[in-house]
C-alpha cells in the first residue's frame, strides 16, 4: 500500500486519485475554518505560491471533528478559503480523519507516523495540549489525528517523511520541504 493507492473527492465533488500527484512532494493537512489554527491557511498559500512550481503541492482536507470548527458545507469552505486566504491549493471534500468513519487515506496517515507530542515549550503547543486535555482526553490516546492543522509531509516517491502537530506554523516548514524539492 502506498499514498498513491487512495481515491479522494476534491472539493466539488470530483474523484482524484492521488497517483495524479506521483513525483510531486506533497503537504496533506486537515483543515478547519473556524479554529484558532485557520490563520495558517495564508502561510499554506504563501508555501504553495512558492514552492509549487518546482514540485510542491497541498492539499486541504476539511474536517468538523474538532470542535464542529468547520460546521458549513464543501461550497461554503471554498468560499472561505477563497474570499479569506486567496487558496488556491487543492482542496477537498469534507471527511473525518479520525475514529471509525475516518477516511482510509488518514488512517494510513496515521498507522504510518507516530504523534510524538506537542512541543510544550511552544505557546501554542502547550495551550493546544491544555486543551485537548481536558475537553478531549481521549484524542491524546494512540497516534490518531489530534487536532485541525495536523500536516504530513511526503516525498516524491510517496514516503510519509514528517509529521506536524496543528501548533508547527507552516513556515517552519520551508526547510523540510526545501531539501525533497
Amino acid at each position: 500500500m502506498s499514498i498513491y493507492d487512495f481515491n479522494v473527492k476534491d472539493i466539488d465533488g470530483n474523484e482524484v486519485n492521488l497517483n495524479d500527484y506521483k513525483g510531486k512532494v506533497l503537504l496533506i493537512v486537515n483543515t478547519a475554518s473556524k479554529c484558532g489554527f485557520t490563520p495558517q491557511y495564508k502561510d499554506l498559500q504563501k508555501l504553495y505560491n512558492k514552492y509549487n512550481e518546482k514540485g510542491l503541492e497541498i492539499l486541504g482536507f476539511p474536517c468538523n471533528q474538532f470542535a464542529m470548527q468547520e460546521p458549513g458545507d464543501n461550497k461554503d469552505v471554498k468560499t472561505f478559503c477563497e474570499l479569506n486566504y486567496g487558496v488556491t491549493f487543492p482542496m477537498f471534500e469534507k471527511i473525518d480523519v479520525r475514529g471509525k468513519d475516518a477516511h482510509p487515506l488518514f488512517k494510513y496517515l496515521t498507522s504510518n507516523t507516530l504523534f510524538k507530542g506537542f512541543d510544550l515549550e511552544n505557546p501554542s503547543g502547550k495551550m493546544i495540549h491544555s486543551f485537548i486535555s481536558e475537553k478531549f482526553p481521549e484524542f491524546l490516546i494512540d497516534d490518531s489525528i489530534k487536532w485541525n492543522f495536523t500536516k504530513f509531509l511526503i516525498d516524491r516517491d510517496g514516503n510519509i517523511v514528517g509529521r506536524f502537530e496543528s501548533p508547527v506554523e507552516p513556515m517552519d516548514m520551508q526547510k523540510d520541504i526545501e531539501k525533497l524539492l
